[in-house]
């Protein structure tokens, strides 16, 4: 840990020095929607607010899972409980001691039925606290992955929920907030000293973190930046020091700015456009998504590649599978490309009784993934050469989510990281299974294939590892042969820093964790 800079009063007659604050200056291409963590699925307030929650087990630095506010567990005999051994002496922000009670509070609120993030824990029954430092948690089943689940299940004081009426989730989505909506109190690396909404959330050094810190911040300023180029200006002067959202078109400006250095890599994040299952559009129209034929048709009459090379600046990954490659379940076979080919689209429309000029609603968010606006843009053009009439909505996430998350919406762009699994089942099962329960959280479109629905069950219960891939493969093979949405890319990863940050891992899900950041002192 570096030495602190000390600074001399400038002040006459003031004696001794001042410590100066090392400062991280975020500049995000948006800001969080809560200080809430569950209550919205998205994954960028959750790794932000991972700086002030923490879970019973983590991701390290090489994504392998490691304890954390849990020291040790094991599944008991009946091969559906396990057993957390908790971390003593650990302390909420707030002082309070940490405590089974606190776990089980927890795991309730997240489950609930009214949580929008009860998908997250998709195999959790119910827990108890078999002791102050001891929680059992019983599963519907033998499920292999609760340990991913529980990386991004914060965990909140017991006692803190009680007395603020929090015990129940909130909603942002469905417009429903709470005390735990502007105000938090975790374990983690850093407390949430102030917050303005769209303007500045500042979190500081908790000194009483039970981990060693491998950072030496004292202060992070999450600073929303909606305009790119403004974000550009603002590091080239200093008013930031770091972004995640360095934009793919300033990235040799900046590379070339003698401050800068860029971090460059490919997300694990893939996008794709969903459809509407319902019989009617929005403008009113009969439905022709539900058919394959013009799915399909939609898919050729995109062209892949001109995307990836003008709007993506050529940083892209364009993808025929909706999961990365480096995610368990994802095979070569599954990543074949459609071809473009704008005639044989025009002749499945055809074949399908797509009428000429059929309008539909093809929403897109303003503030959401890379450059989404300019190739929804793009996409639209395309599908207009082909006679069809798509009606560009772009609007901000805060407009946007409400409408797919109620089904108001046609067709879309949904973006998913498979986190915090890293697995397959991870969209298998909060996107493309029947909605029902835990499942289909994200399956926004309505659609229901009852064999791909067994073949996640089957995955989900599967605990040895050749048999759960082989399952959650043949179920990606559905997905794609029925094109139940259309997999366009891994988004382009680029994170910029100024000299004044010596120190920031690039992590190749694209979750800055800056308790392992460090600055120059004094910064």
């Amino acid at each position: 840990m570096r030495q602190l800079l000390l600074a001399t009063a400038a002040v006459a007659g003031l004696a001794g020095a001042a410590q100066a604050e090392n400062v991280l200056k975020w500049g995000a291409n948006r800001d969080i929607g809560s200080l809430d963590p569950y209550s919205y699925g998205d994954s960028f307030t959750i790794n932000v607010l991972n700086h002030v929650y923490e879970g019973l087990v983590r991701y390290n630095k090489d994504l392998k899972i490691e304890p954390a506010l849990a020291e040790s567990w094991e599944i008991l005999d009946d091969q559906v409980t396990w057993r957390f051994a908790l971390r003593k002496g650990v302390t909420f922000h707030d002082g309070a001691p940490f405590t089974a009670d606190d776990v089980v509070a927890s795991l309730e609120r997240v489950s609930d039925e009214t949580s929008p993030l009860k998908g997250n824990l998709p195999a959790y029954v119910s827990s108890r606290a078999v002791d102050d430092y001891t929680v059992d948690i019983t599963l519907n089943g033998t499920y292999p992955l609760l340990l991913n689940d529980l990386t991004n299940i914060h965990i909140f004081d017991k006692e803190w929920m009680t007395a603020h009426d929090a015990l129940k989730p909130t909603d942002i989505g469905a417009g429903v907030e709470g005390y735990a909506t502007y105000n938090a109190n975790g374990t983690g690396p850093f407390s949430v000293e102030s917050r303005q909404p769209d303007a500045k959330t500042v979190f500081v050094k908790n000194p009483n973190w039970w981990d060693t810190p491998q950072h030496n911040l004292d202060r992070i300023e999450l600073l929303p930046v909606t305009s790119a180029a403004t974000r550009v200006a603002a590091l080239l002067s200093g008013e930031i020091n770091f972004t995640n959202d360095a934009p793919v078109q300033d990235l040799p400006r900046l590379a070339a700015a003698p401050n800068v250095s860029v971090l460059e890599g490919v997300d694990l994040r893939t996008v794709m456009i969903g459809f509407p299952f319902r019989d009617k559009l929005s403008t009113g129209a009969d439905n022709p998504f539900t058919d394959v034929k013009v799915r399909e048709a939609l898919y050729k009459a995109i062209d892949l590649d001109l995307i990836h090379k003008k709007v993506m600046r050529g940083k892209s990954r364009i993808a025929g599978a909706t999961v990365a490659p480096p995610i368990p379940g994802y095979v070569p076979a599954l990543d074949e490309l459609p071809g473009f080919d704008p005639e044989a689209a025009k002749a499945l429309l055809a074949e399908a009784g797509v009428p000429e000029g059929l309008s539909f609603e093809f929403s897109c968010i303003s503030d959401g993934l890379v450059n989404e606006e300019q190739f929804c843009q793009a996409i639209a053009s395309m599908w207009s050469r082909v006679g069809l009439a798509p009606k560009l909505d772009v609007a901000p996430r805060a407009v946007q989510s409400p409408k797919r998350t109620n089904g108001k919406t046609d067709v879309y762009i949904l973006g998913w990281a498979t986190l915090p699994m890293l697995d397959a089942y991870s969209p298998l099962l909060q996107i493309f299974h029947t909605k029902e329960g835990n499942a289909g959280v994200f399956n926004w479109g309505g659609w229901s294939f009852p064999e791909l629905d067994r073949l996640i069950d089957a995955a989900g219960s599967e605990l040895d590892l050749d048999k759960r891939l082989a399952l959650e493969t043949e179920a990606l093979g559905i997905v794609k042969k029925e094109h139940i949405m259309l997999p366009l890319h891994q988004q382009p990863m680029a994170w910029a820093v100024t000299d004044e940050v010596t120190t920031m891992p690039l992590f190749p899900d694209n979750k800055p964790r800056l308790w392992f950041a460090q600055v120059a002192p004094g910064s």
